[in-house]
């Protein structure tokens, strides 16, 4: 599996793709009412309101994972109207008051996962992972120990391909059974999916819609999978912090050392400057 990057070969299509923009906010995604509150601001003043709450071998066979509202078994929390199709995906939260959301991509992965969900049950946070359909499948027991700290679990697709070069058919396998694997292990489908290479069209979104999803984009890319440095990371996150940001972070997909050296870092440092860190709640 590949990180979030493309060769030169691949820009023109992707500036195309990423050319829809950014998405508006909907009232129906707020943040989740059970997030944990923040830590109180260092400077002194009035604390700020608190939120509410690779590319590999595509098979192109249909998918099994029906093409509908994906609720009917589970709890009425979990029970979310059936999506519009979009023509671009979320990239900033301004609903989410003073808060932002950090999400993490294609794992899970036993080597670095455990690492960033003890940093987060550390600074009682949750985030959204966004995980493609291989690794999940490969390393369910992650998966459940995201659910279980309260964590978004997210579908990247199963095998981390550049979704405008797919068939309607193969897109369908790609999000169809990755939602498959989270539901069958998780008990809930997920509600929300990322594009590899943040490279949406217009059939992932009728797909991701029939599948009952959400895009979601970022704000901030902390461009982790090129290995820049902690520091860097770090910087990055930090100067683009503000209210609604969705930060775009790594958790498999290569050596993600430093991904998690920056989240030990920059995370503290978010929580003394007053954000809360949540994750959207789709009502």
């Amino acid at each position: 599996m590949r990180s979030d990057h493309t060769g030169p070969e691949r820009r023109t299509l992707l500036r195309v793709a990423l050319g829809l923009g950014t998405a508006t906010a909907l009232h129906l995604i707020v943040a989740d009412p059970a997030s944990t509150p923040t830590r109180p601001a260092r400077a002194a003043g009035t604390p700020p309101a608190a939120a509410a709450g690779p590319p590999a071998g595509v098979r192109g066979r249909p998918s099994p994972y029906r093409l509908e509202p994906m609720t009917a078994r589970t709890p009425p929390r979990f029970r979310p109207a059936r999506p519009p199709v979009r023509t671009r995906p979320f990239e900033h939260l301004p609903d989410l008051g003073h808060s932002m959301v950090l999400s993490f991509d294609d794992g899970p992965d036993p080597l670095y996962t455990p690492d960033i969900l003890n940093t987060l049950r550390k600074h009682r946070v949750r985030a959204m992972f966004f995980v493609c359909g291989e690794m999940a499948d490969a390393n369910r027991d992650l998966l459940r120990e995201m659910a279980d700290d309260g964590h978004v679990v997210g579908n990247h697709s199963w095998s981390h391909p550049l979704i405008p070069e797919l068939s309607r058919a193969a897109i369908r396998d790609e999000l169809g059974r990755t939602s498959e694997v989270v539901e069958a292990t998780l008990g809930t489908p997920p509600l929300w999916y990322r594009a590899p290479y943040g490279a949406w069209n217009r059939n992932s979104f009728e797909i991701g819609a029939e599948l009952g999803m959400e895009p979601m984009a970022w704000t901030v890319d902390t461009l982790d999978w090129k290995e820049p440095g902690t520091g860097t990371i770090v910087r990055r996150v930090l100067e683009g912090a503000a209210p609604g940001v969705v930060v775009l972070s790594h958790d498999a997909g290569g050596d993600r050392s430093q991904s998690v050296a920056a989240l030990r870092r920059y995370l503290p440092r978010l929580l003394d400057s007053g954000y809360r860190i949540t994750v959207p709640h789709r009502v």
